[in-house]
């Protein structure tokens, strides 16, 4: 496979106002999105949505002018959660959806994600496509045939019902108080409604975007808002999305944090016990070897994927498995939805929670979490670690020292210019140093 161009591990992904994450990129992306997934013969329309982000309203505008010289009709969702696209696209039998998003990036990135006409991720073949149209000079089509733009007013409503639909008739959450942290991101007009409707008590934060706002000291990736409000409120569980609410973490009662290997664990374990699970489970290279021991253990089969959910998604579907997920917290549950989805994965936790009557502690009882350490190297420009031979030595000497007690990750980040280093094995102290020493080579090693 040649190498992309622009596509990152989830989209194209960058700061506002470096290329190519501007305005004339996003109008050519457009266009070139749209020669890409439109057939011919019928009239196309493409859905566009985009999380809180102050940038969303400008590359929102470019790529709908981008798609209308295209010849293909757009179908404006305002601000709504990635996977509430991914579903909408399916609904609406449209040729794509588009997602104006950086996920759990702060305001100043955004970036662009795609979904098929299935509601999936696209593949290699089709983001190469649209690269290839990329290269292209914009020709605009004939006036008569110029796509045409339309609000979709009733969305939410839509998604708030479908994201209902996931959970059986009778399942409620009565007497339960959950509080939701949005991110001030897109899930804040929604995912209130969707726990309110099904019985439980919610209190809320981070639900007011202004468009700067989104991910700054709340959400799935700053826990420590959700965990302090969980106390004051003494509610029953909390409940942490990231920006464009296609990940999910929760808190416990006694504060403790679920991330998403533990939520992932709880998932299979409690579907297993019921016969519902069909198959094994797919994690990533970073998930926990905790799980794979524990799942194991409950004869439940492990399989890792490459990091990112479509890789997650592959694997599912060539072994005709239901399950899988990251430890950022973003799952996919085939028989729900077709992309990560934080508020339904969040409801299948807690329809979990509910059928097991135990809380999310003492579902959780069964995996052991080895330690563990993640460094991010921040570096000027993106490169593989393994291109570097004073890299690879240390990464030798270090699995060696470890022997089968642990494992050594580095790969280069499809989002940001990172070089992401983990160690993990049965003794946190020399795992933090292994960690720390392998980051210093790395970062002497940055081109």
């Amino acid at each position: 496979m040649s190498q992309r161009k622009y596509f990152g591990t989830d989209g194209i992904r960058g700061r506002v106002g470096d290329s190519p994450i501007t305005p004339d990129f996003m109008l050519r992306l457009g266009w070139a999105a749209g020669q890409a997934f439109k057939k011919d013969g019928q009239r196309n329309s493409v859905l566009i949505g985009k999380d809180t982000r102050l940038s969303g309203y400008m590359f929102e505008s470019a790529l709908e002018a981008g798609l209308s010289a295209a010849g293909v009709d757009v179908k404006l969702l305002g601000p709504m959660p990635t996977p509430a696209i991914a579903y909408l696209t399916r609904t609406f039998r449209a040729s794509a959806g588009i997602v104006i998003s950086a996920s759990h990036n702060p305001h100043h990135d955004n970036g662009i994600k795609f979904f098929s006409s299935a509601g999936t991720k696209l593949d290699d073949a089709l983001e190469a496509e649209i690269e290839r149209w990329l290269d292209k000079p914009i020709e605009v089509c004939a006036p008569e045939e110029l796509g045409k733009a339309f609000r979709v007013d009733d969305a939410p409503g839509r998604y708030v019902e479908f994201c209902k639909s996931t959970v059986p008739n009778e399942f409620t959450l009565d007497g339960m108080h959950i509080v939701l942290d949005c991110a001030h991101g897109a899930t804040y007009h929604v995912a209130p409604k969707v726990f309110q409707e099904l019985g439980a008590k919610v209190t809320t934060i981070g639900a007011n975007p202004d468009g700067l706002n989104i991910n700054l000291n709340v959400g799935s990736t700053h826990l420590d808002a959700l965990k302090k409000t969980v106390a004051e409120k003494q509610a029953d569980l909390g409940i942490a999305f990231d920006g464009d609410g296609d990940r999910v973490l929760m808190v416990d009662r006694d504060g403790s944090e679920v991330d998403g290997d533990e939520l992932l664990y709880i998932l299979a374990s409690q579907r297993h016990l019921e016969g519902r699970l069909r198959g094994g489970v797919v994690g990533t290279l970073m998930t926990n070897l905790g799980v794979e021991l524990a799942l194991q253990e409950a004869g439940i089969a492990f399989e890792r994927a490459k990091v990112g959910d479509r890789y997650v998604m592959e694997r599912l579907l060539a072994n005709g498995w239901l399950i899988g997920g990251e430890g950022s917290g973003h799952m996919v549950i085939r028989d729900c939805t077709t992309t990560g989805d934080g508020i339904v994965s969040a409801l299948q936790v807690l329809l979990a929670v509910r059928r097991s009557g135990e809380t999310m502690a003492q579902l959780r009882r069964g995996m052991a979490k080895l330690p563990q350490k993640m460094v991010n190297v921040r570096v000027a420009k993106r490169f593989d670690p393994f291109s570097r031979e004073d890299i690879v030595e240390a990464v030798r000497k270090a699995e060696q020292h470890l022997g089968e007690n642990g494992r050594i990750l580095l790969r280069a980040s499809g989002t940001e210019p990172l070089i992401r280093v983990m160690a993990e094995g049965k003794n946190a102290v020399e795992i933090g140093r292994i960690a720390d020493e392998l980051a210093l080579v790395v970062e002497n090693s940055s081109p």
